[in-house]
């Protein structure tokens, strides 16, 4: 499981961390990532590479790429959008509330 430097969605995903306490569905499966990999993996969900990551958080590409395989580890995920797609599933992301639809 190597953490790929090739985007996941063609346009950018608008994706906000729920917060330090996590989502209910999180507490109650036991997962916990740090705030550093939470951080990492917003930056993921949007489709940026480990080297725009990086960029963007003053880390080295080769940090990103350790931060994602720890996320890998603890969500049980093999792939990046496996990884963006169980930290929606069990609230650790989530997405804003696009007010364009609400009535």
């Amino acid at each position: 499981m190597s953490a790929s430097n090739e985007r996941m969605y063609p346009e950018p995903a608008a994706l906000t961390a729920v917060g330090s306490a996590g989502g209910t569905a999180q507490r109650a499966m036991g997962i916990s990532l740090s705030e550093r990999e939470i951080e990492v993996l917003q930056h993921v969900a949007r489709g940026e590479t480990s080297k725009e990551v990086g960029r963007a958080l003053g880390i080295s590409e080769r940090t990103v790429n350790w931060h994602m395989e720890r996320v890998f580890v603890k969500l049980h995920a093999d792939s990046r959008a496996e990884a963006v797609a169980i930290a929606l599933e069990v609230g650790i992301l989530r997405r804003p509330h696009d007010s364009r639809t609400s009535p």
